[in-house]
């Protein structure tokens, strides 16, 4: 699946991602820095009822909201982790299994963490108002 999103569409996209892909607790998101992975998170957020401020999580490594129906979501950003062992620290392997919904930035930083059933969203810069996502399910 693939997405052009701009500040006009992107809570539609987000939206129909959210109802495309409900079954899968786990989102990483792969992107270059300042290329939309919190925006779009927030655009997640947003569509969710979320009212609690959303931002990135760089220093705290994990935020937890609530969304209108009660579900806890995570936003984790990894930037700042250095091995898979403080991740472990942190607790993010413990919310990457929670059943919870989690939305992750920086995956990267700690792959062998994550569950055989995340979905992988690319987020790639397509000009200074759009983006495109590309979304890998897993098989």
């Amino acid at each position: 699946m693939q997405y052009t999103i701009t500040k006009e569409n992107i809570h539609s996209v987000a939206n129909e991602l959210l109802q495309q892909l409900k079954p899968y607790k786990v989102w990483a998101f792969y992107a270059a820095m300042g290329s939309g992975k919190t925006t779009f998170i927030h655009a997640l957020c947003d569509v969710m009822g979320v009212e609690d401020a959303v931002g990135s999580p760089t220093f705290s490594i994990i935020n937890e909201y609530k969304a209108a129906d009660g579900s806890i979501v995570y936003h984790l950003d990894l930037y700042r982790i250095n091995d898979e062992e403080e991740a472990i620290q942190a607790g993010v392997e413990d919310v990457l299994y929670s059943g919870d919904l989690c939305l992750v930035e920086w995956p990267e930083k700690t792959p062998d963490l994550f569950p055989a059933d995340t979905v992988q969203l690319s987020i790639d810069v397509v000009d200074s108002t759009t983006r495109r996502i590309t979304v890998k399910v897993p098989s």
